[in-house]
């Protein structure tokens, strides 16, 4: 018997990128509900060569549901998860609402598969941040050599990261440079076409933004709270697609090739790392891509055993839609859940 899935926030980008990787991957589900508010009632999404007309979320009946993949913002998970959980559903949860809860696990299939069983406290499971997942894929094997004591990261974050709104500014804006029209900013404080915008979710009191310190509070939960991490989190006129420029420092001597090796054998991983032009990946090539690719592996001989390497993953995808169905086929393979018997 196959499993009933609800999506929350079907019209979303996320959202319609979970229905593709649930057709992809041939997800085990009888059924799959396409869930939005009220105001997208009737709005068709695809879901492989089917076509689901979405339903409101207000007035859905659970109780039958197995895995809910939510993707409609922390303040709609907020209300609706413990809910939809206490129905009887386990919640995989794409917003920042539960990441921080002692109580609700907060993984990546490939890092800290293990830690999915603590579902069980709150019945909700959370998605990390899009630019902690894929660096943490690219960190764990190399913590397991070596020990990481400090990390320092710059991302470089497409405009998909947050939401259609940013696409369409970008779009609008690169059009509006071309055709001498008046630029006008929305979504980001600052113009985003031809620009970078240092700047991403508000600033806090120490100066740093709150992705950026989602990537270091997620980082300790999902790897380990002794690792050090630095982030400057930038916003670059790209459609798909999160590049990081990372800094490792090892408690362990590490060389570079047993970092390539290492990383080349790790699940997750790509490494595409040769010393010459266009011998690295870009955020365009990895659009559409489930992997964490790694290129520009080399010494930082600024530190004791440093490292210094670039990663590229496609935020909507590693980041977002896709590592929540790894959480959810984790969960079945490890016999956590069973479908509920469905009326006939």
């Amino acid at each position: 018997m196959g499993y009933k899935v609800a999506c929350v926030g079907a019209t979303g980008n996320v959202g319609r990128e979970m229905l593709n990787i649930l057709d992809e991957r041939a997800f085990p589900a009888d059924e799959v509900v396409a869930l939005a508010s009220r105001r997208s009632l009737g709005v068709e999404v695809s879901y492989g060569d089917r076509t689901l007309k979405v339903k409101a979320l207000e007035n859905y009946d659970f109780s039958d549901v197995d895995i809910c993949l939510m993707s409609a913002g922390g303040a709609v998970s907020k209300e609706w998860s413990p809910k939809i959980a206490a129905a009887g559903a386990v919640v995989i949860d794409n917003s920042s609402a539960w990441r921080y809860d002692a109580d609700v696990p907060l993984i990546v299939p490939e890092v800290n598969a293990d830690a999915v069983a603590g579902f069980t406290r709150r019945g909700i499971i959370a998605n990390p941040n899009c630019s902690t997942a894929q660096l943490v894929v690219a960190l764990k094997p190399l913590h397991d050599a070596a020990t990481i004591k400090r990390v320092v990261v710059s991302t470089y974050q497409s405009v998909s990261g947050a939401g259609k709104d940013a696409m369409d500014e970008l779009f609008s804006q690169t059009k509006a440079v071309y055709t001498n029209s008046e630029i006008v900013n929305k979504k980001f404080p600052k113009r985003i076409a031809f620009n970078v915008i240092p700047q991403i979710d508000v600033f806090m009191e120490d100066g740093y933004t709150k992705e950026e310190w989602k990537m270091m509070a997620e980082t300790k939960k999902i790897l380990d709270p002794k690792i050090k991490l630095a982030a400057t989190c930038v916003r670059v006129p790209v459609f798909i697609g999160h590049s990081e420029s990372v800094n490792i420092e090892f408690e362990k001597p590490i060389s570079v090739d047993e970092v390539r090796s290492i990383l080349r054998n790790a699940p997750g991983c790509l490494v595409i790392d040769k010393h010459e032009p266009g011998g690295y990946v870009t955020p365009y090539e990895c659009a559409g891509e489930d992997a964490t690719y790694i290129s520009r592996i080399r010494e930082d001989a600024t530190v004791e055993n440093g490292i210094a390497l670039w990663c590229v993953s496609d935020n909507l995808r590693k980041g977002a839609a896709l590592n929540a169905i790894q959480i959810a086929e984790c969960l079945i393979n490890r016999k956590l859940i069973s479908a509920k018997k469905k009326a006939a």
